[in-house]
């Protein structure tokens, strides 16, 4: 019996060092896949870097201006080009609050009670006594 418990010893302790021989590979593969992530994150901001350069220098406002002199034949804007009055500009509607008007018919725009208050105010707005007020001015 005793032997029996010695080779079951050694066969655990054989099994927990494979398991953490596969453990300590487990994690040095991941440990090398994190960085080859980490060193194409890198090359891709290096691309994004260059990139925004070029595109600086594509859009260097000397830089249009000599290609639209080149290749297209514009005129410089005048100031008497331009004739707007501010008669001619559309009105400015506010916007309307619905969601506001709603509430005003309903008589929830006025303040609530709340813990705090010490008297309560003078009419308690609440949805069904506003619903009871509505039906009965329509009923007249």
């Amino acid at each position: 019996m005793f032997r029996f418990l010695n080779v079951l010893a050694v066969a655990a302790l054989v099994g927990s060092a494979l398991y953490a021989y596969t453990i300590k590979y487990e994690t040095i593969l991941f440990s090398e896949q994190i960085v080859k992530v980490q060193h194409e994150i890198q090359r891709e901001q290096d691309k994004i870097g260059m990139l925004r350069a070029e595109w600086a220098y594509l859009t260097r406002p000397e830089r249009l201006q000599t290609l639209s002199e080149k290749h297209l034949d514009m005129q410089q804007v005048a100031r008497d080009q331009i004739l707007v009055s501010a008669a001619d500009l559309p009105d400015r509607t506010p916007k309307v609050d619905t969601i506001g008007r709603k509430l005003e018919m309903l008589g929830l725009s006025e303040p609530t009670n709340t813990p705090r208050d010490t008297k309560p105010s003078a009419r308690v707005a609440t949805p069904a006594a506003a619903n009871a007020t509505t039906s009965a001015t329509r009923s007249r």
